[in-house]
């Protein structure tokens, strides 16, 4: 599947004044699926981490880091 999207995530991939990335969206409209299909094309390694229903990755976004 070819999304336009992938044009974009290249760009902010390339560019050397890029901010961390964060998709947001409605459920259910392919956020993960594009990421994932972005990783597996422009990276050698890739993590994906799920923290729904895991409560010790969970944790670790809970404390306060500013």
């Amino acid at each position: 599947m070819k999304r336009t999207i992938i044009s974009q995530l290249k760009s902010w991939k390339e560019s050397p004044y890029r901010k961390p990335l964060i998709l947001a969206g409605a459920r259910q409209v392919g956020k993960t699926y594009i990421l994932k299909e972005f990783g597996k094309q422009e990276y050698d390694n890739v993590a994906y981490i799920n923290c729904d229903g895991n409560s010790e990755i969970a944790d670790i976004f809970e404390e306060n880091y500013d």
